[in-house]
């Protein structure tokens, strides 16, 4: 798939992020917005998955650490295939398999039930440790917060993949800079994030979040590391997409009512149109 095709499906995934949201009246647009590019490139474009087999043993797995931004993951699995796009409207709706953060036991695609932050990225170790004692060849990867980067476990996990050398684990850090409190640099900087993940043995690249060329360059390369994990540091803007969303921290958590859910569609709708005339 080309950048052109995936800014169109990029488009579409934050389409059924912000329906999800408004229809449920609550969950975290913001987050789920900034990934939207990474969700995108991740599943069609990078990793070795089949909608039809959720479940493949040799399937690449992907664990979202930062488990409030489902939104986002459910509409790029939705929109992959693993179960209607309509769906999404049910988002945190009582007995709907879509709740408020991933579960591994209902929604087709999901191998990491996640939620608490910091706790998600240990789990990928595992998941990577595991392949490499059963000489598989899938790899895993982990999408985290910045902000939940302030969490111990994080480094902790971290620096058990980086003595296992797990040379299968991406780690991405979503860098939009904003927690719910604000900057994460008020709250309580993880900066410089590069750096400490190099301190812990990781192969560490620094991209564009937001741009699928700076993705693909970075993804390519972390497939050529060999004897240590890889950190991509994805600088992205909160919100993307939705013009009042963008770098708002007010947005990490709060559903658009009617009016605003008509201006978000319309300004996504417009985008996706004008990607249609390149």
């Amino acid at each position: 798939m080309n950048t052109l095709e995936l800014q169109k499906k990029a488009v579409d995934v934050r389409k059924g992020i912000v329906t999800a949201v408004h229809a449920a009246k609550s969950g975290h647009p913001g987050g789920s917005l900034s990934a939207a590019d990474i969700f995108t490139y991740l599943y069609f474009a990078e990793m070795n998955i089949d909608p039809a087999d959720p479940k493949a043993e040799n399937r690449d797995r992907f664990v979202l650490s930062k488990g409030h931004v489902a939104p986002g993951l459910y509409s790029v699995l939705a929109n992959r295939g693993y179960f209607p796009v309509e769906d999404l409207e049910t988002l945190r709706h009582t007995g709907s398999y879509l709740q408020g953060h991933p579960d591994m036991k209902h929604i087709p695609g999901v191998d990491m039930s996640s939620g608490s932050l910091g706790q998600g990225f240990s789990a990928a170790v595992g998941m990577a440790l595991g392949a490499k004692m059963q000489g598989k060849d899938y790899r895993t990867y982990c999408l985290c917060g910045d902000g939940e980067i302030q969490e111990g476990q994080i480094w902790e996990a971290a620096m058990f993949a980086g003595h296992r050398k797990l040379d299968n684990l991406v780690l991405i850090v979503d860098n939009n800079n904003l927690q719910i409190d604000g900057k994460i640099s008020d709250v309580c900087s993880p900066y410089p994030i590069d750096e400490k993940f190099k301190a812990f043995n990781f192969h560490v690249i620094n991209v564009n979040g937001n741009d699928f060329d700076e993705l693909k360059a970075a993804f390519d390369e972390a497939k050529t590391v060999k004897g240590m994990p890889t950190a991509i540091v994805a600088k992205t803007t909160k919100g993307k997409g939705v013009s009042f969303m963008e770098d708002n921290a007010g947005w990490h958590g709060k559903a658009p009512n009617d009016e605003e859910y008509a201006i978000a569609m319309e300004e996504l709708t417009k985008e996706g149109e004008k990607l249609c005339q390149m």
